[in-house]
């Protein structure tokens, strides 16, 4: 090894992979640094392109907590992150618990959770467990986005459509709620036309709550917004939109986006706009107001 290398060592980073492009983008950034990248991807849900992209990579089980840090630990490592959709609804009603083979230390971390049923399971409070968990055996868990900044959405109209004025109006009205759904633990998204709620996005996921919207509001025309929590911890669960986010908006015949700006993921953006913009679709990327 040279005196350089000694010197610089490559920087090596955990990445906990669920579904999406979001953990790919955020594994070719970390690349682009120089950064050794190992994954965990999650059976069920990662990607296998992360093969490719990740200089390590194995499948590991959501319940196998205790297998992903001693994979990271033998790499290693001392700084991760998590990226991608965990689907919440298949690991909590999809199946039995023990049917997904947790090890030890997963049954430890969320005994009061899944048996005792001391405390409860929204997102923040399980992700929540595991950083705590990282952290016991020595690795930080970093956002995501410290390492992909880019992929944060700008402040601004982002297509070439603006809101009109009683769309506005619906951004206006469904933005308070939306915050209050989020300080709840909820979810991120409401669904909103002339000022009532057309759909509120639980378990499900947003494109999920799109779609349903579509259908309780058939001729269409509505205003999605989509929100970061009251404090939220930009390590998990950072609201991100994509191509499939427009594409269910348009089968659901919205016409209106609205987004937190620096605190939204925006994927694949050429793409997603250009898709928006294709169907006349508007998205606004509006600032954060104090908390």
């Amino acid at each position: 090894m040279s005196q350089s290398e000694i010197q610089n060592p490559k920087s090596k980073i955990g990445l906990v992979a669920g579904w999406g492009r979001f953990p790919i983008v955020v594994a070719e950034s970390l690349r682009a640094q120089s950064c050794e990248v190992h994954c965990v991807g999650l059976e069920g849900h990662a990607d296998d392109r992360l093969r490719t992209v990740c200089d390590t990579f194995v499948w590991g089980g959501v319940a196998r907590l205790g297998a992903h840090i001693r994979y990271f630990r033998n790499q290693g490592i001392k700084e991760a992150t998590l990226a991608g959709k965990l689907f919440k609804h298949r690991v909590l009603y999809g199946q039995s618990w023990p049917s997904l083979l947790p090890d030890l230390r997963t049954i430890k971390a969320f005994f009061p959770h899944f048996v005792l049923g001391s405390k409860n399971r929204n997102d923040d409070t399980l992700l929540s467990v595991i950083v705590s968990e990282y952290a016991k055996s020595g690795i930080t868990m970093a956002p995501a986005t410290d390492f992909a900044p880019q992929l944060l959405a700008r402040e601004g109209v982002l297509t070439t459509r603006a809101p009109t004025a009683a769309q506005r109006r619906d951004i206006d009205f469904g933005w308070n709620l939306a915050k209050q759904m989020g300080r709840l633990d909820v979810g991120q998204s409401v669904v909103v036309k002339g000022q009532a709620i057309v759909a509120v996005e639980a378990i499900e996921g947003t494109d999920a709550c799109i779609r349903r919207a579509g259908e309780l509001c058939p001729q269409g025309g509505y205003t999605v917004v989509k929100v970061a929590k009251p404090q939220q911890d930009m390590r998990f669960d950072v609201p991100t939109i994509g191509v499939s986010t427009i594409e269910s908006i348009v089968a659901g015949g919205g016409k209106t986006l609205a987004i937190e700006a620096g605190k939204t993921i925006l994927l694949d953006e050429q793409e997603t706009l250009a898709l928006a913009n294709q169907h006349g679709i508007a998205i606004i990327a509006l600032p954060a107001a104090p908390e």
